[in-house]
This record gives structure tokens, C-alpha cells and sequence, in this order.
């Protein structure tokens, strides 16, 4: 079981992360789907070229048919010259894809318990940072483990001003509610912070049992 450790970085108890996970044989294709659609779904789709039909000019005929040696041309607007039109360019197009919401919600959890040994579990420390203090939340995440630079996903279960404040000059960094989740954010992190109420509220959003995440806040509680 993860321990959980409180603003100073001492340990103060464990918790339990019970999520449902894809089978070894499909787990990684799941995920890897669960990627490619969210990439792929991020894209405007709107990069479009002009064919030698929409290029502006080329109504002309650059020179006489025969008897200049040269291959026969109609237009200057060829894809064949430069200024011309392009050939099989892109054009604005919806590169949407399907994925069932279980199968979504299964490659997520999937993806998170994947990333347990980068997974470090703090108390709730909203009340720590008074006033948003940069400097005070960077000194908190070397306490933790986190060095200062890495790629780092801090994972609340709500927004919170403070933390905002104090997260958005730190480089690397990426602040996310627990029930914002993606597969982006977490494959692409070295590191993840996760408060104890953000671990309880992923259980309640993406693994469907409310009495499940109470029970573990409680017995957390308890062991303290």
C-alpha cells in the first residue's frame, strides 16, 4: 500500500489504491488507444494547401505549343512549377476517434495504477500556503522527492486559488483536478502528486464506488 506523507515529508499513514485494471495481454494497446484519441482528437484538422484549380493566376499559356523543345505547358500554375498548385496537400478534415467511455475510463485507470512507482501521495496542503509562495510550495516538492525541473503532474481533488498561484511560474509543472483526468498528462509526467482526497475522489469518479473511496479516506484517517 502507498504511504502517505504530510507537508514536511514525514509519513503519516497509507492508503489503498483499489482501481480496476485492464488485463497484462491488452493493458498496453489500451493505453495506447486511449492515447492516439486523445491526440488525435486535440488536432483543429484545418491545415489546408490550394490546388492548381484555387491558385490565383495561370490563365495563360506561359509559351506556343511547339517547336520550343520544351514539354508542352497550359497553365503557370502547374503543380509541376514553382507557385504552382500542390499535390494531394492536406485540406481540412475531422480526425475524431471513437472510444467506448468503459473502455476510456479502463485505460485510464489502467494508465494511473501503471505509474504507482512515480506516484507520491501527500496530504491535503491548501492550508498550508496561506498566500500563494512559490518559493515555499517548490521547497515542499523537494521534501517529497520531486526535483525541481522534472516533468510533474500535481493531481487536487478541486481547484484551488493558492495552489494555482503558487504552481503556474514552476517549470514542468501541470496542475489538475482529480476528476480532469488524461492520458496525456499522466504518461507524459516523470513524477505525480496526488493528495489523500485526490486518490479518494479518482476512486469515486473513475472507479464508480462512492462507499468504496469513504471507506478508504477512513481507514486512513484511523491509521494516523
Amino acid at each position: 500500500m502507498p504511504t502517505v506523507i504530510d507537508w514536511t515529508g514525514n509519513e503519516v499513514g497509507e492508503i489503498s489504491l483499489d482501481l480496476r485494471v485492464a488485463k497484462e495481454a491488452s493493458a498496453k494497446g489500451l493505453v495506447h488507444r486511449a492515447l492516439v484519441r486523445q491526440l488525435a482528437n486535440a488536432r483543429q484538422g484545418t491545415a489546408s494547401s490550394k490546388t492548381r484549380a484555387e491558385v490565383r493566376g495561370g490563365g495563360r499559356k506561359p509559351f506556343r505549343q511547339k517547336g520550343t523543345g520544351r514539354a508542352r505547358a497550359g497553365s503557370t500554375r502547374s503543380p509541376l512549377t514553382r507557385g504552382g498548385g500542390a499535390i494531394f496537400g492536406p485540406k481540412p478534415r475531422d480526425y475524431e476517434t471513437k472510444m467506448n467511455r468503459k473502455e476510456r475510463r479502463l485505460a485510464l485507470r489502467t494508465a494511473f495504477i501503471g505509474r504507482s512507482a512515480d506516484l507520491i501521495i501527500v496530504e491535503d496542503f491548501a492550508v498550508n500556503l496561506a498566500q500563494p509562495k512559490t518559493k515555499e510550495l517548490c521547497q515542499a516538492l523537494e521534501r517529497w522527492g520531486v526535483t525541481v525541473g522534472q516533468k510533474t503532474l500535481i493531481i487536487t481533488d478541486r481547484k484551488e486559488e493558492n495552489i494555482i498561484l503558487s504552481a503556474r511560474n514552476i517549470q514542468n509543472l501541470q496542475l489538475i483536478a482529480a476528476d480532469q483526468l488524461n492520458m496525456f498528462d499522466i504518461l507524459n509526467s516523470e513524477k505525480i502528486v496526488a493528495t489523500r482526497s485526490a486518490i479518494a475522489k479518482i476512486h469515486e469518479v473513475y472507479g464508480g464506488d462512492a462507499k468504496l473511496a469513504t471507506e478508504i479516506v477512513t481507514t486512513v484517517e484511523d491509521a494516523e
